[in-house]
């Protein structure tokens, strides 16, 4: 098992800070002065996103309005303890509420290597370790690009004059307004996305079949997608957690790591009220992003480089 899997299955069991024990904390990321000199040039208008890149995105529009958030499902029958779990599942998913949202576009697909490449070459910006050895080229330039941290993935969102969606859009953006448990419905099917059998990433938007109420795609399996927010409790949750704070960001959206062949777990994972968790320093080869747009009243894009929405920073 390798490591985003042995962390998964240690947080779906509520085993994570036992896990953390056994190991020390993972490093600060190489090349973080890099990171930060090649974003500044950017921001001063040195070799930003081309208009065909800022504008021509391939996204999906978000209408605004209420929508089902979270979940008030329970575990009466301590499945969780069937697998040594120590707290009942769902906990950091209550309560269900319905809040409101402004309208928003969403990427359609993950973002892939070719077009995390552009921007690697556009700016001068540190490639993913990955890369190494390689002359700076992806070898699948339509799969998602994943070891990106979580700033790895807000810097090129605001190079594309976008932004890390918050949870409430990624979860809107996957289930529509009505609460689905997963994007095409409330019944688990693992034939519809990418989420262990197939043993491999698959290129971003193979499998349509997963598409959301807006025409997302993949927003169940194949990678985990980094968000904007912290990992913590929801308003009105009493939950309280060692974890909680800014420690954590959150990931959404379960990945093609498969859960060990528990399929009890790849179901829970993958529901879109699913939340999961990482330093934001990682780099992990199951984790990716999207990126997301506010759209004004008349549904033209709104440019969200380097502005902080809900709470969102723009360091971790």
């Amino acid at each position: 098992m390798n490591r985003l899997p042995a962390i998964l299955l240690c947080a779906a069991l509520g085993l994570l800070p036992a896990c953390d024990r056994g190991g020390a904390p993972p490093p600060a990321p190489p090349s973080d002065a890099a990171r930060e000199s090649a974003l500044s040039e950017a921001h001063r208008g040195v070799g930003p996103a081309p208009p065909e890149v800022r504008d021509g995105a391939d996204m999906v529009p978000v209408p605004g309005g209420p929508f089902v958030f979270g979940s008030d499902r329970e575990d009466p029958e301590n499945r969780s303890l069937e697998y040594g779990g120590r707290r009942v599942w769902y906990a950091d998913e209550h309560p269900q509420a319905t809040p409101a949202l402004a309208p928003f576009r969403i990427d359609r697909t993950e973002v892939t290597e070719g077009a995390y490449k552009r921007f690697v070459d556009a700016i001068g910006y540190p490639p993913p370790p990955h890369w190494a050895g390689k002359e700076g080229m992806p070898e699948r330039p339509d799969y998602p690009i994943v070891n990106v941290n979580w700033m790895d993935a807000q810097n090129y969102c605001h190079w594309r004059g976008a932004r890390l969606p918050t949870e409430r859009e990624w979860e809107k953006a996957a289930r529509g307004t009505g609460g689905a448990e997963y994007p095409w419905g409330d019944a688990f099917d693992r034939d519809r996305a990418n989420v262990g059998q197939v043993g491999d990433l698959t290129p971003a938007g193979h499998f349509a079949e997963s598409a959301s109420p807006y025409g997302a795609v993949d927003m169940a399996g194949n990678v985990w997608e980094w968000v904007a927010d912290w990992y913590a409790a929801y308003p009105g949750n009493p939950l309280q957690s060692p974890l909680f704070g800014k420690r954590y960001k959150v990931v959404r959206g379960g990945s093609s790591g498969g859960q060990g062949g528990h399929y009890q777990l790849e179901a829970l994972t993958n529901r879109a009220a699913y939340r999961f968790f990482l330093d934001p320093r990682m780099q992990v080869p199951d984790v990716g992003f999207r990126c997301a747009q506010g759209l004004d009243a008349n549904g033209r894009p709104v440019d969200d480089h380097a502005r902080r929405l809900h709470g969102a920073t723009d360091t971790p």
